[in-house]
């Protein structure tokens, strides 16, 4: 590739239509979004096919830039019209990075989301800014308010916290797990009086150290609090009628008890709702994959079967469930296309387009797959051997990921006894294209101390032309790789197949 990533984001700044980011192999998309992001000091968006393509940027990601902050927006984990409701852990994750979204933009920052999820009501910035409660040591709270306080915004009280979403009392301590937080909070009271604020493992119950304050948010989009149960009841009952009272979601809610499922009626529990795009700045660049107007059309389809068939039962069983309309929850089609169509949404494609003002060529393509090899029932080792010697040849720095270090630990075993010679590994990005030293896999001189990489001195795409013809093996959860004119990434899945793959 021979634009910068700085060269591609101004590109994409001042791009007042559309762009085609071209030849982006999907093996790629991790790093470039990963650099694209700590190219400039605004926040990047990434709306992606699925929670699964999501997710594999989002771990892939951060290897390519250490000091990258992703913020993953995942779609609820249930059908529309479902009797069930999202996960805690889907709610805590969706509502932690929509409080990160209220705070000023930092460096590096890679919101990751789906089509499904930016199709979706939810909670208006405001309403996010109202929800949030820092609590600190020295602080008086009553601890009963404190737990009320949170069986209204959705946590579990259980007698020992393990998950997030949940909270414990005992005695004079609250454990609590809050969305956003990767290790439960122990508050100690003494009277109404915050003491102080610990870590704690879930999975062990042991103190980690101190906290200096606690950042709390709900646990569900659904609120349980005096205010949202009188919105509910009015509007559910202006919905559905007198009738509608003796429903078991109408007695729950009136009662403050959470019932199953009843983040479907969302948009009786809050005046006014709204999407994703309310919680970025204008100015924030949004991208898409290839294949997000394809999931669209059907994400909507699907939405319009399910409340069909969720009116046909209300129909033959009065009371059994009662639908609200496709448009409460879910953005309609035009509201979709007018979303798109309030900023440049640029798309991302693995496919050549041809040249013109609006295509960026990215010049990589998708890495050397051995399924022929495998398929003949060759021996796959020499035909990668031959190709790393083919590589080398010709210049290219190769890199090979696996999934895990002993993965990597018997593929060099391998790769050693079919004739491979030369192999290092390489704990970083940075190793990886030679800008410090790798580890040789056996014998000789260490490689010494190596700089993290930081946002400022991030590796540039192209390595320098001392490491080109090298072949190096790093610890990378990628399910296919890609190549360039100057790197060539294989991925253990590449050579062996998804089904040896071991995760």
């Amino acid at each position: 590739m021979t634009q910068s990533a700085a060269d591609i984001f101004a590109a994409i700044g001042q791009a007042s239509a559309p762009l085609t980011l071209a030849r982006a192999a999907d093996g790629f998309l991790p790093l470039l979004l990963a650099d694209l992001a700590r190219a400039s000091d605004k926040r990047l968006l990434y709306v992606a096919t699925d929670d699964a393509a999501m997710q594999a940027i989002a771990d892939a990601a951060p290897f390519f830039a250490p000091d990258l902050i992703v913020h993953r927006f995942p779609a609820w984990d249930c059908l529309p019209y479902d009797r069930a409701g999202p996960s805690m852990r889907v709610s805590a994750d969706r509502l932690a990075t929509l409080s990160a979204l209220q705070a000023p933009p930092k460096r590096g920052e890679l919101i990751l989301t789906t089509v499904a999820a930016v199709t979706q009501r939810t909670l208006t910035p405001f309403r996010i800014r109202q929800l949030a409660t820092t609590l600190a040591a020295g602080q008086r709270i009553d601890r009963d308010a404190l737990a009320e306080l949170l069986v209204a915004g959705g946590f579990n009280r259980v007698d020992t916290v393990a998950d997030q979403g949940e909270f414990a009392v005992r005695g004079g301590i609250v454990d609590l797990f809050p969305a956003g937080e990767e290790a439960g909070l122990r508050v100690d009271f003494f009277g109404d009086e915050i003491e102080s604020i610990r870590r704690f493992d879930p999975a062990d119950q042991r103190s980690l150290g101190p906290a200096k304050a606690l950042s709390l948010l709900p646990a569900a989009e659904t609120l349980l609090d005096e205010a949202t149960i009188k919105r509910f009841r009015s509007a559910y009952r202006e919905l559905f009628g007198a009738a509608a009272t003796g429903d078991p979601l109408y007695q729950a809610v009136s009662e403050g008890r959470r019932q199953a499922g009843m983040d479907h009626w969302l948009p009786l529990f809050e005046e006014r709702l709204a999407t994703l795009f309310d919680h970025i700045d204008p100015a924030t660049p949004v991208l898409r994959g290839h294949r997000t107007d394809a999931t669209a059309e059907t994400r909507f389809e699907a939405i319009r079967d399910y409340h069909a068939n969720r009116v046909a039962a209300e129909r033959e069983q009065a009371g059994s469930y009662r639908p609200l309309a496709p448009e409460a929850l879910y953005l309609t089609e035009d509201e979709w296309r007018d979303a798109e169509a309030a900023r440049p949404v640029h798309v991302v494609t693995p496919f050549d387009v041809p040249p013109s003002a609006s295509v960026i060529d990215l010049e990589t393509h998708a890495a050397r797959d051995f399924t022929p090899e495998r398929t003949a029932e060759l021996n796959v080792y020499d035909k990668v051997a031959d190709h790393l010697a083919d590589e080398r040849r010709k210049g290219r720095r190769t890199i090979i990921a696996s999934y895990s270090g002993g993965a990597r630990e018997r593929l060099a075993g391998l790769l050693k006894e079919h004739g491979v010679a030369g192999l290092s590994y390489a704990e970083t990005w940075q190793e990886a294209l030679g800008l410090s030293s790798p580890l040789p896999l056996a014998g000789g001189a260490g490689g010494g101390p190596v700089a993290k990489p930081t946002l400022e001195t991030s590796p540039p795409l192209t390595p320098p032309a001392s490491g080109r013809g090298t072949v190096t093996l790093i610890t990378l959860p990628l399910d296919h790789g890609f190549a360039s004119d100057a790197i060539s990434l294989l991925t253990e899945q590449d050579i062996l197949g998804e089904r040896l793959v071991r995760r």
